[in-house]
């Protein structure tokens, strides 16, 4: 199988120059889709900055295919203004830090479930009719004794953030059941690569450039993911909302590979020459309170839609550690 990769191939929508919403499409995952979609849709971005930058969308200024409008998921007037004439929704704003679930719930209830549940509400009194929506491999399933995990494992969230995603999830099966809406669940392994400014290969650098001579890891290292480079995964969200039919689909997004924390300490070290730096680690199973500390999704399902890897894992963190580097600074 060959996947397509010119984006005049994903044409997934009745008639070109449609009107898509993406919310968040100012942050990592979403600018990248933004920029495979501007050009053969009208896109409207939905983001109220808090996590993302305009500086993601430069390239798409004064594009008639392109509209930025500033403003928050959690407001229903804001919702409802950007979702006007939108034909399918690629819903990626969130609160993306599990961490700051873990101290925060009701902030990461309010963006990640009653956010979700306003876009939801909005295309329901809009009758917009198709969803694609990120949710999250890892945190849904929890901890979980099958490996890889297929999508008929049943939610063990350890965090509020995986609850949260799964709370979605069940409305997203809900308003597929009473009112037609037809909702793809993205449930992404861990994805990297340029414009992320949160995850471990992200604060393994920053905490080099603090100092080079030392790198602490929270947790004993041995911490297993599943990872997948932002390429790749906005292939897999383009096939999906390609081949998506009715009701309610979820999807395991990730590349098939797992990497420890331990190896991509060794990686990053390496790539902004600190190779002598002293790894140091905390000693503890989990990295944080509510880290998943293995988790390998089964992309089956993925992978029987056509979808094909383009980039190895380690390939992708060694090219996202370089962009760092080349937009943040040298270590």
């Amino acid at each position: 199988m060959i996947l397509p990769s010119r984006r005049s191939e994903f044409r997934f929508l009745v008639r070109e120059m449609e009107r898509v919403l993406v919310t968040g499409g100012a942050g990592f995952i979403g600018s990248h889709l933004v920029d495979r979609l501007v050009g053969d849709y009208e896109v409207v971005v939905l983001d109220d900055l808090s996590g993302g930058s305009l500086d993601n969308l430069n390239t798409h200024k004064g594009s008639p295919n392109f509209r930025f409008t500033r403003g928050s998921v959690t407001d229903e007037s804001d919702v409802f203004e950007a979702m006007q004439e939108a034909t399918t929704v690629f819903h990626f704003a969130a609160q993306p830090d599990v961490r700051l679930s873990v101290s925060n719930p009701m902030k990461d209830f309010e963006v990640n479930v009653v956010g979700s549940l306003r876009v939801l509400e909005a295309m329901r009194r809009l009758d917009v009719p198709r969803i694609l929506f990120a949710s999250s491999g890892g945190t849904v399933y929890g901890e979980t004794d099958v490996f890889p995990t297929p999508e008929s494992t049943p939610f063990r969230p350890i965090s509020n953030y995986g609850a949260a995603k799964g709370a979605v999830e069940m409305y997203l099966s809900s308003y597929a059941s009473l009112y037609g809406i037809d909702a793809v669940s993205l449930r992404f392994g861990n994805v990297i690569g340029p414009r992320s400014t949160h995850g471990v290969i992200y604060d393994f650098y920053m905490k080099l450039r603090r100092d080079p001579s030392k790198l602490e890891v929270l947790g004993d290292g041995r911490q297993e993911k599943a990872y997948m480079y932002i390429d790749d995964a906005i292939d897999a969200v383009l096939l999906m909302a390609e081949r998506m039919g009715k009701g309610y689909l979820p999807v395991n997004i990730s590349s098939g590979e797992r990497l420890t924390v331990r190896r991509i300490a060794e990686i990053v070290t390496q790539e902004v020459g600190a190779s002598d730096a002293r790894i140091v680690y905390t000693g503890t199973e989990r990295g944080w309170a509510g880290d998943v500390v293995i988790t390998d999704i089964d992309i089956s399902l993925l992978k029987s839609f056509g979808w094909t890897r383009r980039t190895p894992i380690e390939d992708g963190v060694r090219k996202y550690v370089r962009w760092l580097v080349r937009t943040l600074g040298p270590v």
